[in-house]
């Protein structure tokens, strides 16, 4: 009940950036909770922690726009709105992964081993769907389409489950923490061997491992919120008969955002096919 109280979907979508602090407080919460009580599943249960204290939050909200489809006439209106959520869904997210990210650096080995023992073997098995080889345009559909994969599972979890989409933000956000974490460890050595000064070869990994995850995927876990949101909205709808009122506005509300996760996803993957490859 404390770490639920610590905000509420009205002070969340007034000031998003106090989710920030919020998400990482979760993670950090997970992290430590998780390999204390369930050491040898420490990796999942972390996760399933982070849910465990978000869904209040991410229901309520859920429930305030699904509201907000049915007080405004206009799209427009219904999609602003929006928008305003999703703000505070990213500063959430990372907080989540800037969390998930500093403990992999700061941890002991050991302890950094055993928690992140399942996400460490995921970008492993990432990695090598994405090698090979293959030209940009068929990466840029593999990639594309397993992000699509991801997509349809968070509108799922959240439509029949609520606040399901919380299970796939949270795992991603470790995931993309960890791959920040293990490219600013491997990172650290190199640029201290140029003879940079420790706080400036610090600075300079950390903004490196920041740009290299982040310049993509920003814009492919905002397709997730919004995929989240979509099905999050039309799971309520249901549950209050709302869909049967005005079924063309939450279907187009519906529609819409699903669009808007597609485009999402698309820049998502021209950023991670042709451009982070530019600096990295």
């Amino acid at each position: 009940m404390v770490l639920e109280s610590l905000t509420t979907p009205l002070k969340s979508v007034q000031h998003p950036y106090q989710l920030f602090l919020v998400g990482f407080i979760y993670a950090t919460v997970g992290i430590f909770l998780s390999y204390w009580v369930f050491r040898a599943q420490a990796g999942i249960v972390m996760v399933l922690f982070i849910v465990l204290m978000s869904v209040p939050l991410f229901y309520q909200t859920m429930k305030r726009e699904e509201s907000q489809v049915m007080k405004y006439a206009k799209e427009k209106d219904i999609l602003h709105a929006h928008a305003q959520v999703v703000r505070f869904f990213v500063f959430f997210f990372i907080g989540l992964t800037v969390a998930f990210a500093l403990w992999f650096i700061v941890l002991p080995n050991e302890v950094v081993i055993n928690v992140y023992s399942i996400q460490a073997q995921t970008i492993s098995s990432l990695n090598q769907q994405v090698t090979g080889g293959a030209a940009e345009i068929g990466l840029f559909s593999r990639i594309f389409f397993n992000n699509m994969k991801v997509l349809i599972f968070s509108l799922l979890f959240s439509f029949l489950f609520g606040s399901g989409a919380i299970f796939i933000l949270a795992w991603n956000a470790s995931v993309i923490g960890t791959a920040m974490g293990s490219f600013f460890t491997s990172t650290l050595p190199i640029l201290l061997h140029k003879s940079i000064n420790e706080a400036g070869a610090y600075l300079i990994a950390g903004a490196l491992s920041l740009l290299r995850y982040f310049l993509h995927g920003i814009p492919e876990i905002l397709a997730y919120f919004v995929g989240g949101i979509a099905g999050g909205i039309l799971s309520v709808a249901i549950i209050n008969k709302d869909v049967l009122k005005r079924t063309d506005r939450i279907l187009t509300d519906f529609s819409d955002l699903l669009l808007i996760a597609l485009l999402f996803l698309l820049v998502a993957g021209l950023l991670e096919v042709f451009v982070t490859p530019l600096f990295f």
